[in-house]
């Protein structure tokens, strides 16, 4: 009986979640657009942060963007914050220094240590500057030259509003089916989830780069901290429950890499997983204490808890085939569950036709089923970390290899115990197929994806080191995005 009752609290709970995707469609065709405030007249100084940590293959990139910004360079400070250990420490300082000659108010700043990692590096960078306003990108991003005219508008235009940010754009879209799955992946974060919350004043969060942030906000909320491994969405929340407003463009894109290695991806993921849920265990309490409304600390508490999910579903896996040998599965019906687990497929068709059009939407849809592949299989490392989420350690901040157009060379991560771990559980699900394809049972297909899952994310890891991790195709050009 524990195990019928444990098996439907486990589906209950999934349902749930799916729920909260289905409302945030519904929210996203709802659309409340920000008015587009008057162009600047008086540009107010600004201080753009480049936090770096062994970014060699990419920096250069960075830079040359950077310094193309359309912006007095009198009003322009550029931080380069590089708390590299390799020869990014190199690149950085001859690229800085032909900045320089150039006439560009740029700083290569390097600290003794990586204390507090990024948030450290920003929190440093900010005592060495007195502007207003900062903006922050990652080494592997490239800002568009109008960046600043296109934000800055709507800070100054609103006192109460602490950060605006853009959408990630994608350099290497096509470089294999991994990164095609998460263009899907990340344009139905940034053109629903994120544009929804942001336009109904839900809680929602920085994105970590291309954003511009208040200095009065950080300050006011206390500043960039290192207690969890996801800074931006601690900062993002804690200035909303000071009573400050974030939003997001979705019409300006900045252009970033995405990782093209299975290992670099799930540690991505997993960083994220774990840091997401320790702002889960930071914020939950003081969410709920807060004046927002009932709705806002519903919709904030299932964005804080928005990887609890992937222990769920690792557990509705594991306890499948159970239920299915003691015969308790032929008397459940699922058909809810299976009911709105269709939100995932609407969610990504929504925002791939609102993105390119009807029918080059539906074409993109085509990188639905390696997405479907590579998310599932990464279930069991982000269980992990968001159980490693609630132990008393902190972790480390993990940067995510980026190649830009090289080969992976030194920043290919190494196998771990991880990839065994997945055959396991290919296996299990395998073994579990069978017994449901014998026992005719409706859950074959489930367990077979999961089988597929786990079983490719294992065999990609393991291939990917013999292979060619030749640059990213087009990586210089961003692609050009219609909405």
């Amino acid at each position: 009986m524990w195990l019928t009752g444990l098996y439907v609290g486990i589906a209950w709970g999934i349902t749930l979640y799916l729920l909260g995707a289905w409302l945030l469609i519904a929210l996203s065709l709802w659309r409340k657009r920000s008015p587009t405030p008057p162009p600047l007249t008086d540009l107010p100084p600004v201080t753009v942060q480049l936090p770096l940590y062994n970014e060699q293959f990419v920096v250069g990139r960075l830079l040359d963007a950077v310094a193309k910004l359309d912006y007095p360079h009198e009003k322009l400070c550029i931080q380069v914050l590089d708390d590299s250990t390799d020869a990014t420490r190199q690149v950085c300082a001859q690229a800085v220094t032909a900045l320089q000659v150039q006439g560009l108010n740029i700083q290569h700043i390097q600290r003794p240590n990586r204390e507090g990692f990024k948030a450290g590096a920003l929190a440093y960078g900010m005592t060495l500057s007195n502007t207003p306003l900062f903006a922050i990108f990652d080494a592997d991003f490239i800002p568009p030259p109008d960046f600043l005219h296109r934000t800055l508008p709507y800070l100054l235009a609103d006192p109460k509003l602490g950060m605006v940010q853009g959408r990630w754009g994608h350099l290497n879209p096509d470089q294999n089916p991994l990164t095609a799955g998460q263009v899907l992946a990340i344009d139905a974060h940034f053109l629903i989830e994120q544009t929804s919350r942001s336009e109904h004043h839900l809680p929602t969060s920085f994105n970590g780069t291309g954003g511009v942030w208040r200095r009065e906000c950080i300050e006011a909320s206390g500043g960039w901290q290192s207690s969890t491994l996801t800074e931006d969405f601690d900062l993002s929340y804690r200035a909303q429950l000071a009573g400050w407003q974030m939003l997001t463009l979705p019409d300006l894109v900045i252009a970033g890499e995405l990782p093209a290695q299975m290992s670099a991806f799930r540690q991505q993921q997993a960083r994220w997983a774990r840091g997401s849920t320790q702002c889960l265990r930071r914020l939950f309490f003081p969410l709920w204490r807060s004046r927002m409304s009932l709705f806002q600390r519903i919709m904030g508490t299932y964005h804080l808890a928005q990887y609890l999910i992937y222990p769920l579903v690792l557990l509705f896996l594991l306890l499948t085939p159970p239920m299915l040998l003691t015969g308790r599965l032929a008397t459940l019906d699922l058909r809810v569950l299976a009911l709105v687990g269709l939100s995932s497929p609407v969610l990504y068709t929504v925002s791939s036709i609102r993105q390119y059009g009807f029918f080059k939407g539906l074409w993109q849809l085509l990188s639905f089923p390696p997405l479907i592949i590579y998310g599932t299989g990464i279930t069991l490392s982000n269980t992990i970390a968001v159980l490693m989420a609630f132990s008393p350690q902190h972790g480390t901040f993990q940067r995510t290899p980026k190649y830009g157009q090289h080969r992976a060379g030194a920043y290919t991560l190494p196998f771990d115990g991880m990839l065994l771990a997945e055959l396991v559980l290919g296996l299990y699900a395998a073994l579990g197929t069978w017994l449901a394809v014998e026992l005719r049972s409706p859950a074959a297909p489930y367990l077979a994806l999961a089988a597929l899952a786990y079983l490719g994310v294992a065999i990609t890891e393991f291939l990917e080191p013999f292979g060619n991790s030749e640059g990213v195709r087009r990586t210089n050009a961003p692609v050009i995005e219609r909405r």
